[in-house]
């Protein structure tokens, strides 16, 4: 597998991850996502692997008032590549952005029914922190998740917010 910032040439295959990945309402426009993908305080980046594009991860960061937080996007891999640890690359070289970027926390929304990816973010360190009832849709909530993003890499359950 081969991580690389996402480039204009990859907007057709990474658009054909997203259909694969959600259905209307709940996918994002083309135009909103050239927007994402092309907006100065994000990063994108693609995972290829056995000659195609497997999965991208979109992170964007802001400043506050307590200092710089990142927000995880999405993070999709297509189906026929899932269970491969592409998911957890991508998310781990989009937390690098951030840090890179000043962050000092990620945050995300997550379906509530979406068990495989709460799973990920958990085993990943992050922390429930509350829900949104109607995010994605009328009776389609979201869970919140964040997590502290440390200049050590291999922090432990007890540095985590």
């Amino acid at each position: 597998m081969l991580l690389r910032r996402y480039k204009p040439d990859d907007f057709v295959a990474l658009y054909e991850i997203e259909e694969g990945c959600f259905q209307p309402p709940f996918r994002f426009g083309r135009r909103y996502m050239q927007k994402l993908l092309t907006a100065a305080n994000s990063a994108t980046w693609v995972a290829e692997c056995e000659a195609a594009l497997a999965g991208f991860a979109i992170v964007e960061w802001m400043p506050g008032l307590h200092g710089v937080s990142a927000y995880i996007q999405t993070i999709e891999v297509a189906p026929e590549f899932r269970r491969r640890g592409i998911g957890a690359a991508l998310m781990h070289r989009a937390q690098e952005s951030a840090r890179e970027a000043g962050a000092d926390v990620m945050w995300l929304h997550v379906a509530a029914e979406n068990g495989a990816a709460i799973r990920l973010y958990e085993e990943h360190g992050y922390c429930y922190f509350g829900s949104e009832e109607h995010f994605y849709a009328p009776g389609r909530g979201a869970h919140l998740y964040r997590k502290a993003l440390l200049a050590d890499e291999d922090e432990t359950p007890a540095t985590r917010i």
